[in-house]
């Protein structure tokens, strides 16, 4: 079976989003970490070389492969910022007519920039998110 690649570590979130070469995206980037701090009141660990992630849960197909995953994370892209919130729960699709310019897509959101969405909605999303997928993961 093959090796899971999306893991927590202890590499920096701060070099991480540092990296990244868009100066607005990157100041988004670290506001997007205060933001969900404040809804799940968590800290956030990388998770692979690519997501900030937000709490945790064990998944375990049928299959037999297993693995953890990070409840809420995002991820800065080259194009836009990935938001990892099971965009597909009916809850969020809800929220999404009054979140501003997004793009969904399986379970992602999709941002160009903050200045882009409402805030307060996005902070709902946060939140609806991280709640539903708590209790979905028996968290």
């Amino acid at each position: 079976m093959a090796e899971v690649k999306t893991k927590k570590t202890n590499d920096s979130i701060t070099s991480f989003i540092n990296a990244v070469q868009d100066e607005a995206k990157c100041k988004d980037c670290f506001a997007i970490v205060e933001l969900i701090k404040e809804v799940t009141g968590l800290s956030p660990n990388m998770w692979g070389t690519a997501i900030v992630g937000f709490g945790s849960y064990h998944y375990k197909y049928e299959s037999g492969h297993e693995g953890d995953m990070c409840l809420i994370g995002f991820s800065p892209r080259k194009q836009n910022i990935a938001l990892y919130v099971g965009a597909g729960n009916e809850r969020i699709q809800r929220l999404l007519p009054n979140l501003g310019k997004h793009k969904t897509g399986k379970g992602c959101l999709y941002i160009n920039k903050l200045s882009d969405v409402d805030i307060d909605v996005l902070k709902k999303i946060f939140k609806t998110s991280f709640v539903d997928s708590k209790k979905n993961h028996n968290v």
